[in-house]
C-alpha cells in the first residue's frame, strides 16, 4: 500500500507566505501545504475556464482555515475539517493555516501551468 509522509514527499516550493511539499501516489498528488501570509489566489487563475481552479481536491485541514469561492458562494473550512472542492473555485488561504490536499495529478499540472505563468507575470 503507498503511503507518504511530509518530510518524505520529494518536491519543496517555499515561496513568501507558503510552503508545499508534494509527493504522488498512484494518480493523486499529496500536497502538505502551510501558509504564513493571507492570500486572495483569485489572479493565479486568470486564463482557465471562467478564470477559476479547474481541478477537483480533497483535504483537512489541520490548523486554520481555508475559503473556497465558486458559483453558489463562499465555504470556510476549519481545522479538524475534511473537505472536497469541485471543479470552478477559488481560494482564499489564512495565515497560520495547514493542510492535507489530494488533487489529480494530471488536471493539477495543467492548473498549475497557468498559475506558474501568472506568478512569473506579477513578478
Amino acid at each position: 500500500m503507498p503511503k507518504l509522509n511530509k518530510k518524505d514527499a520529494a518536491d519543496v516550493i517555499k515561496v513568501e507566505g507558503y510552503e508545499g511539499h508534494f509527493g504522488e501516489l498512484d494518480d493523486y498528488t499529496v500536497a502538505f501545504e502551510s501558509y504564513t501570509a493571507d492570500a486572495d489566489m483569485s489572479d493565479m487563475f486568470k486564463g482557465l475556464p471562467d478564470d477559476r481552479c479547474q481541478c477537483p481536491h480533497w483535504g483537512v485541514v489541520l490548523k486554520g482555515k481555508l475559503k473556497f469561492s465558486d458559483a453558489e458562494g463562499d465555504t470556510i473550512i476549519e481545522a479538524g475539517e475534511a473537505y472536497y472542492m469541485a471543479p470552478g473555485h477559488l481560494p482564499y488561504l489564512y495565515a497560520g493555516s495547514e493542510v492535507v490536499e489530494f488533487s489529480p495529478t494530471k488536471l493539477l499540472q495543467d492548473t498549475l501551468a497557468v498559475v506558474e505563468k501568472n506568478m512569473a507575470q506579477s513578478a
